[in-house]
């Protein structure tokens, strides 16, 4: 197998996991198993993976609303993420963070963020953090379209490259802030523009290609590394609704089906079969994820929830004393007003 070959098996396998990932998590929804219904599923946006396969071990990360993908793709343990939005003791924040504030600092997952664009100035101070003790690491921060209408942005890309801080920005814009397509949201969709604006680095790519996505990844993150801070914009198309509740009333069946059509792992699949990979190969791999993730997801419907008085720890400093429950406040006040 060429070199170019095994990048690409690779990429479709990090793509599949990511898939197999996002198709239990909706299906813990619907086992009634999952910690809250704001379950965001990032199914359509697999090319990320090409963004994560390009970063080196020691850098880190910050994820938004649909960011499974991006952190099953970095090594995540699918069972313990599963747990975690599954609110459980095995889970990566013990079942406190859920699906959409799960972190990992050894993975060099700084946290996900429910609120829009409130990851991005984490990884620009990591940068900072990194730069100040002559680290040569990067942080990604990773958002969605719906991120390029909020200020923390801008005035996070203006600092980076004011201070030439080792730090990538990448809007995975998959069409839709919620229910509204970027369109109209925004009259000018040239993403690139508004960071060379501020004297970053800026491209806009197809994100249903994962190797060009890993290419220009590859020399933008390695320019960051150089103090040549970049923003990177992944164009794809999100296949289901905002949540995994929303039915996405809001887009007809044609535009639905002709996003569908451009599946990034279709076209990693197809791409592999015409350089000589075997279809049958490929069934092999995508049965072997499936497996793997089904087993994951039996472990974290099994994993016990965490006892309720493990609710303040991870919460307050180690050594302050734990606040009083409510319930155990509200029985004190109820005892002592019917005295």
């Amino acid at each position: 197998m060429s070199a170019d070959n095994k990048l690409l098996h690779a990429l479709y396998r990090d793509m599949r996991r990511i898939r197999s990932l996002e198709e239990r998590v909706s299906e813990l929804f619907v086992r009634s198993e999952s910690a809250g219904s704001m379950l965001h599923l990032s199914i359509g946006e697999e090319g990320v993976a090409g963004i994560v396969r390009a970063m080196d071990n020691l850098d880190s990360f910050t994820t938004h609303h649909r960011g499974h993908g991006i952190f099953v793709a970095r090594g995540a343990e699918p069972a313990r993420m599963l747990a975690e939005i599954a609110g459980k003791a095995d889970g990566y924040c013990r079942g406190k963070g859920g699906s959409m504030h799960i972190a990992d600092m050894g993975l060099g997952h700084l946290g996900a963020n429910a609120i829009v664009g409130g990851g991005i100035a984490h990884a620009v101070g990591a940068a900072l953090a990194y730069k100040r003790k002559k680290q040569p690491r990067v942080s990604v921060a990773f958002f969605g379209d719906g991120a390029m209408q909020q200020g923390i942005l801008y005035e996070s890309m203006n600092l980076a490259a004011l201070w030439s801080l080792p730090v990538v920005f990448v809007c995975i814009n998959n069409q839709y802030g919620m229910g509204t397509r970027v369109d109209r949201a925004t009259a000018n969709l040239a993403f690139d523009e508004r960071a060379r604006a501020f004297g970053l680095d800026g491209m806009i790519v197809d994100g249903t290609d994962v190797e060009l996505v890993h290419e220009t990844a590859e020399r933008m993150i390695g320019n960051a590394r150089q103090g040549r801070p970049g923003f990177l914009s992944i164009t794809c198309y999100r296949f289901y609704g905002h949540a995994r509740m929303d039915k996405s009333p809001y887009r007809d069946a044609d535009e639905e089906a002709a996003g569908r059509a451009r599946d990034p792992l279709g076209k990693a699949r197809t791409r592999l079969i015409e350089r000589g990979a075997k279809a049958a190969e490929l069934d092999a791999l995508d049965a072997e994820v499936a497996a793997e993730m089904d087993a994951a997801l039996e472990a974290a419907v099994q994993s016990a929830l965490p006892p309720v008085d493990t609710m303040f720890e991870d919460v307050f400093a180690p050594d302050q004393p734990k606040p009083t429950p409510l319930r155990t406040r509200l029985n004190a006040m109820l005892s002592e007003a019917t005295r």
